[in-house]
Order: C-alpha cells, then sequence, then structure tokens
C-alpha cells in the first residue's frame, strides 16, 4: 500500500512527515473549479476532492490523501495574490480583524486498477485574529515576496507573517495548510486497517 500527497505544498509535506508518514508527492496539476456559492467547508472540501481525483487513477493499490486551504473574511474569500498590490490590499483588510482559514482533507482508497474503493472528505475551520499593521511593515513584508503564494498573502509558519498574529481559535497547524489533529482521528474512524498499517497500532 502506497501512501500518496497529492500536493505540491512544502508546509503540508513537512506536517505528515512530523508523524513520520512516508509517502510519495504527487502533485494535481487541474484547474480548480471555485464554486464560490458553497459554504466555506463545502467549497474546500470541493477542492481537495478535485485535486485527489485528478490523481487517482495514477496511483494504484494506494491511500490518496488532498488537502486544500482557503481563508475568509467577513464573509469573502482571499485566494493567492495576484499581485504585490493585491497582497498588500489583503493584509491591510486583515489588520486588527478576526479571519476564518479552512482546510478541506480528501482521502481515497483505490485498488489494483488505480479504482476508488472508498473515500472521505472533511474540512476543518481556525479563527485567527491579526494585531494592527502599518503600511510600512506590510509593504516590506510583500517586497520579500513571501506572501505570494499563500492564500490571504501571508504564512504562519517559517515565515515572518507569524508576527502579525495576535490570537488564534483553533487548529494551529490548519493556518500552516493541513489539519494533523483531525486528520488523525478520521483515519482512526474511516479507515481503520490503513490507520493500523501508518501507526502500527495493533
Amino acid at each position: 500500500m502506497k501512501i500518496v500527497l497529492a500536493s505540491a505544498s512544502p508546509r503540508r509535506a513537512q506536517l505528515l512527515k512530523q508523524i513520520n508518514l512516508e509517502f510519495t508527492v504527487s502533485p494535481s496539476d487541474i484547474e480548480e473549479v471555485m464554486d464560490e456559492n458553497l459554504s466555506p467547508e463545502r467549497l474546500v472540501e470541493s477542492l481537495a476532492q478535485q485535486k485527489g481525483e485528478s490523481v487517482l487513477s495514477m496511483h494504484p493499490d494506494s491511500f490518496i490523501i488532498a488537502a486544500d486551504t482557503i481563508v475568509t473574511i467577513k464573509g469573502r474569500y482571499l485566494g493567492k495574490p495576484i499581485d504585490e498590490n493585491d497582497a498588500e490590499a489583503m493584509l491591510q483588510n486583515l489588520s486588527t480583524q478576526t479571519h476564518e482559514v479552512y482546510s478541506g482533507v480528501y482521502l481515497a482508497l483505490t485498488n489494483e486498477k488505480g479504482i476508488k474503493v472508498s473515500s472521505y472528505t472533511f474540512s476543518e475551520e481556525t479563527k485567527v485574529t491579526f494585531g494592527a499593521l502599518e503600511r510600512s511593515e506590510i509593504r516590506k513584508y510583500v517586497e520579500t515576496g513571501s506572501p505570494m503564494d499563500k492564500a490571504g498573502s501571508y504564512g504562519i509558519q517559517d515565515d515572518f507573517g507569524a508576527v502579525f498574529v495576535k490570537k488564534i481559535e483553533g487548529d494551529y497547524n490548519n493556518v500552516v495548510g493541513f489539519p494533523l489533529y483531525a486528520f488523525y482521528q478520521q483515519i482512526k474512524l474511516h479507515f481503520p486497517k490503513i490507520f493500523s498499517q501508518l501507526f502500527n497500532h495493533s
């Protein structure tokens, strides 16, 4: 049984390595379809599912893990910034406010023909509150280039964006990009055989 992470995110890979999983990285290259009529939970689950299902057939006899993360503030979705001005505007928007980070995770088991045998999708929400940000701080951070590949224009792990975060309610790892606690619990519940194999529990 092969474990496959359908994500190019180095942060997600690092979190899975942290819990001693051995896996192959097989990023999805599909153009994701964002249906903004869905609730944030359903939307992020849909994005994760799209990623996971696009690589299933390439990985027979495998356990597929796919994930996606979105940021919302006052009902608006914040994706990755399109340019530096967009990143600055986003961070200005987040200053002194509480926003939500949602991660969706899609788990699937394939048979020897690469056909899905079973799957499960879930999401996790964490609330993040920023302190007050000065324009000069925002500009300096954006100039590093770090916000440009991140939803909401900031990172919290190995990233200067961590100094903007005043308070977190929920799973910190979810903000990094993968909800480890929920992942562990959901595998235990929905894929007990895989759970035993991955975590050596009899």
